[in-house]
């Protein structure tokens, strides 16, 4: 009983999830591929994901606040972390993503560095959100 509780709220935060645009069919399509074999497929993939974008936020980061500003390269930096993003279904950090490159095309440092605050913070907002599905579905 206690378990099928558990089991109905981790369902609900996700379909939440889905509706508020944290995430988008991506994710769903990430659990169809765990199984017995693999339960915890599917956290594993998001703590990869977590690593590989520390990594692009602190390149960006540094990117950012050190001049000149090379657009090619952060609007590149940029596409590798929101392809990661993509894997997982991340919704609106890949939104984010799609904007930061739409200043660096326009080689607006300032629109830049604003969308990037928001950025992390989208980051930041998915990533506790997440720790806490996981862990209402162990």
């Amino acid at each position: 009983m206690e378990n099928q509780k558990k089991h109905q709220a981790a369902a609900s935060m996700k379909r939440s999830l889905l509706d508020q645009g944290y995430l988008d069919e991506q994710f769903i399509h990430l659990e169809e591929l765990q199984d017995d074999a693999n339960p915890n497929f599917v956290e594993e993939v998001v703590k990869l994901y977590y690593t590989d974008s520390a990594r692009y936020i602190r390149n960006i980061e540094l990117a950012l606040e050190n001049g000149p500003h090379d657009f090619a390269r952060l609007d590149n930096m940029m596409y590798q972390f929101k392809g990661s993003s993509s894997s997982i279904g991340a919704r609106r950090v890949k939104r984010q993503c799609s904007q930061f490159q739409e200043y660096c095309n326009a080689k607006n440092i300032e629109g830049c560095k604003n969308i990037f605050q928001g950025l992390k913070q989208e980051y930041a907002t998915l990533k506790t959100k997440l720790e806490t599905y996981f862990q209402m579905e162990r």
